[in-house]
């Protein structure tokens, strides 16, 4: 592109040709839910202000995916794939995509996901949602990409976007890129600004970007990481941020001191994936990290308090959200009503016993839900805490997830074994980088560590990345 050989418009219609090839038909991989009209006028515009000033910086005319519950201001709906918003176009940009555009990035589309981010029921598949259907890994399409980003995750590693954005409660970024093999940061909570994205939890949502290398996940983060007065998780980050991508050196493991999580969800059950683990753990100490090894971080009752408290956000961060909208359903109770007078369309799968479980909760000074904050927030964060600190870590590494699993519309998900649930509960960042295969399907490992520790995470990753050298593309 600096050197007139490539427009932004040609990418964007190469792009646009492959998801008519790939996602649309040949495989049908259902990544994207609906595409931006504007986005070749967009990118010619960019061109001509390449030609005339040069380029905003290194996003200036690169497509970007957004999941489908993160809101545009332009003829693209935000539906987090529920029929019930099927209408809701918003009435202006999230921040996030705000910072996006001034970046120069080329909004291409939005992904499917799991519909309400996986917030529906205890039998729902990954990636299906009642607008796009079922997501498909693009590596086996007979299984499943995870959720709830499924499509941004997809969309990346099957090479319909430069990049995509997620976003994750638990586990909604890093399982769908460990297991469509691509990079995904999910951040601490407070540096991407939450405004704008159709919520589960406030105490635990963020967005991320999800890319193919660690560099282009870090160039999209510098983006995303923009100030919002608005959004009080802001109150908590540095006054300076670094250039994320300052962190992209080869010799980054260099005296790291990394810690092996052994009591990770499923640890041991896999031998295949302990031998992934084993040779991760080769990889970086051979790259110069020292390694603590065994580390276990005990969390008796983090799970059980995390789960009222995203009950009781649920509720209340939706229908705050959902006030707002003036086409489609404005509070969790006519979601609920529409869905079961729909019920043919919305829920010839699975049923939506979160959404009702989270209808009968109180509001958010009940006592049940203080005290279930506060403990999930002080297990998870004071665990973490003085693991690093006792140690003298820098990170902690463990399994992202197991293999994809078969799609299963009657018993639901599967997969046996994750490690999401420290970073995601504690608000605190992680990455996970490829690190494997089992029988031609992704295994990523996550790296986390405190809090606005992404810099240091992205030195990690970036020299594994560098070092490994493991993923592969799917073959489509």
């Amino acid at each position: 592109m600096d050197g007139g050989e490539l427009t932004s418009e040609e990418i964007v219609g190469w792009y646009l040709d492959e998801i008519a090839r790939i996602d649309h038909a040949g495989p049908e991989l259902r990544s994207i839910i609906e595409l931006n009209p504007d986005a070749l006028a967009i990118a010619s515009s960019l061109d001509e202000e390449r030609a005339s000033s040069g380029p905003r910086g290194p996003l200036h005319g690169i497509p970007v995916v957004l999941k489908a519950n993160i809101d545009t201001g332009d003829k693209m709906r935000t539906t987090a794939g529920s029929l019930a918003l099927e209408n809701h176009v918003a009435a202006d940009d999230a921040v996030l995509v705000a910072a996006l555009r001034d970046a120069g990035a080329v909004i291409l589309g939005k992904a499917n996901l799991s519909e309400w981010a996986n917030f529906r029921s205890d039998w729902s598949s990954s990636g299906w949602s009642s607008i796009g259907g079922q997501t498909r890994n693009p590596y086996d399409p007979r299984r499943n990409p995870c959720g709830s980003s499924s499509g941004s995750a997809v969309a990346v590693s099957a090479n319909l976007s430069v990049l995509a954005i997620g976003t994750e409660t638990n586990g909604s970024i890093v399982c769908p890129s460990a297991i469509n093999g691509v990079v995904g940061i999910k951040p601490t909570l407070g540096l991407v600004s939450r405004d704008g994205i159709i919520p589960i939890a406030h105490s635990q949502d963020t967005a991320g970007p999800m890319a193919r290398t660690v560099a282009d996940a870090a160039i999209a983060l510098n983006a995303l990481a923009r100030y919002d007065a608005g959004d009080p998780a802001m109150t908590e980050r540095p006054t300076e941020l670094p250039d994320y991508t300052e962190a992209l050196r080869k010799d980054g493991l260099e005296g790291k001191r990394i810690a092996v999580l052994r009591n990770y969800w499923g640890a041991g059950s896999s031998p295949v994936i302990e031998e992934i683990f084993a040779q991760t753990i080769e990889t970086l100490r051979a790259a110069g990290a020292e390694i603590v090894d065994p580390l276990e971080l005990q969390t008796d009752g983090m799970y059980e308090a995390q789960g009222e408290v995203l009950y009781y956000e649920f509720k209340a961060d939706l229908n705050a959200y959902l006030a707002d909208v003036k086409n489609g359903a404005t509070s969790l109770e006519e979601v609920i009503a529409y869905n079961e007078a729909n019920a043919d369309r919305v829920m010839p799968l699975f049923g939506q016993e979160h959404l009702l479980i989270a209808q009968a909760k109180g509001s958010l000074d009940d006592p049940e839900y203080l005290d279930a904050l506060a403990k999930s927030k002080q297990i998870s964060q004071s665990t973490l805490n003085d693991a690093l600190r006792e140690h003298d870590l820098d990170a902690i590494v463990a399994p992202t997830r197991g293999p994809a699993w078969l799609t299963d519309h009657i018993n639901g998900d599967g997969g046996f074994l994750g490690s999401s649930g420290y970073a995601a509960i504690s608000g605190y960042p992680a990455i996970t980088v490829p690190a494997g295969f089992v029988q031609g399907l992704p295994i990523g490992m996550s790296f986390f560590a405190g809090a606005f520790s992404e810099s240091t995470l992205i030195e990690i990753a970036y020299a594994f990345e560098q070092a490994s050298q493991i993923r592969k593309p799917p073959d489509l």
